[in-house]
């Protein structure tokens, strides 16, 4: 991606589908053999691969739309998510519950996805347990058998977004009562709560840290819109601020990003809310923050690289300490190639402003730091050309073209 920095963005720019609310949701298709429709689906590398990995298992699966999906899983051909898939996106291993509730056993390698750190599957596998089912360790793969799941209570070390989705589908065709306890809050828990329910679901308590799931015999298709994405619309927020830009976001799902705004605010950002769109500036001076990343209702770790470029130009110093992944400052290093001054220690980074960006040949190492050196460029002096850019096109839809509509120097380039 080569950007020539240095100009504000402005004008008016929409939020596409979220890319952590459609993945569990195309796969909890997998649930029935009805046809489940799905709208304002992103037109994502991760979706494509989703896609992929449920017509390997026997579905029909595909696009009928420009944003609409339509999964039929009539028959169930296969019960292993290989490794290809598997290692290239950790989301594949949501099958594991789906398959063991529709045909009693599972074949599932362990999972792949962005190199921000360990992130264990045990928690899902102590789920699928407390359900009934058997599971061993082979070659790479969670082989795991259930003739029949029954409902049973679990208890999550920690609020594990995956485990919980995991769990919840498995629980959803599972005999009896599940109660799932420290599960997630996250809203992607809430919106796959939502569908699974408009599928006959008996779901209470998505949202908070007690979901209680009544298994049923049978689920039926659905119809379901997929929720606007969070994470992007944090992003293009951060976009707005870091260029001294003027820019109005429609479709972002605020009542899920007041964390995000609240942070924003502090660092001097001006943020109105109105009908349909919020309008986002820049403040006369960008101040210092201390950020934690935390499970939702707090502040979103895949927004950390985003915060960590934005504040490089607060006057004073910051301090961000990241709690989820022990591995997300990668993109540090690379904002530091570009001028930024920042200090990090185990979970913590000192960065101190304002600093002057300079454009220069970065790096991107995983989803969210490529989003993080895109804002750099933005607002680095002269031109920056990041590789490996291909991690953005797992999380955000038609980016250079939203940013260009804002008035961005940017274009894409082969390697």
């Amino acid at each position: 991606m080569i950007i020539h920095g240095g100009k504000p963005l402005h004008g008016t720019v929409p939020v596409s589908g979220s890319k952590n609310t459609a993945l569990p949701i195309l796969i909890a298709a997998l649930l029935t053999d009805e046809p489940v429709r799905l709208t304002n689906v992103p037109r994502l590398r991760d979706v494509t691969t989703t896609l992929g990995l449920l017509t390997g298992l026997g579905a029909e699966a595909r696009w009928t739309g420009d944003n609409e999906v339509v999964v039929h899983a009539r028959k169930i051909c296969s019960h292993v998510a290989p490794y290809e898939l598997v290692k290239t996106m950790r989301a594949s291993f949501l099958v594991l519950g789906p398959l063991l509730a529709r045909e009693g056993r599972a074949r599932v390698s362990t999972p792949g996805g962005c190199a921000i750190g360990a992130r264990p599957v045990n928690l899902h596998i102590g789920g699928i347990r407390a359900l009934g089912a058997k599971i061993q360790f082979r070659h790479g793969y969670v082989e795991a058998h259930a003739p029949e799941l029954k409902g049973g209570r679990v208890w999550l070390d920690n609020p594990s977004v995956g485990a919980t989705e995991n769990i919840m589908m498995a629980a959803a065709r599972a005999s009896g009562i599940t109660q799932i306890e420290n599960a997630a809050r996250e809203p992607e828990i809430v919106h796959l709560a939502a569908m699974l329910s408009a599928m006959g679901a008996r779901i209470r308590g998505a949202g908070t840290h007690v979901i209680e799931i009544e298994g049923v015999a049978r689920l039926r298709g659905c119809e379901h819109q997929i929720a606007t994405d969070r994470i992007e619309a944090g992003s293009l927020m951060v976009a707005a601020a870091i260029t001294g830009g003027d820019v109005a976001i429609t479709d972002a799902p605020l009542e899920y990003l007041e964390a995000v705004t609240t942070k924003l605010g502090e660092a001097g950002v001006l943020i109105e809310a109105g009908e349909g769109q919020v309008r986002v500036r820049r403040g006369a001076n960008l101040r210092p923050v201390e950020l934690r990343t935390l499970p939702y209702p707090g502040f979103p770790t895949d927004l950390q690289a985003q915060m960590m470029a934005l504040l490089t130009q607060a006057t004073g110093t910051s301090v961000i300490t990241e709690t989820i992944f022990e591995n997300r400052f990668m993109h540090a290093q690379e904002l530091i190639r570009m001028g930024g001054d920042i200090v990090m220690k185990g979970p913590t980074a000192v960065v101190r402003g304002p600093s002057r960006l300079q454009g220069a040949p970065v790096m991107a190492t995983d989803l969210r730091a490529s989003m993080s050196l895109i804002l750099a460029g933005l607002a680095a002096e002269n031109t920056t050309e990041i590789g490996r850019v291909y991690h953005l096109d797992r999380g955000y839809e038609a980016l250079e073209k939203k940013l260009k509509s804002l008035g961005a120097q940017i274009e894409r380039v082969p390697e």
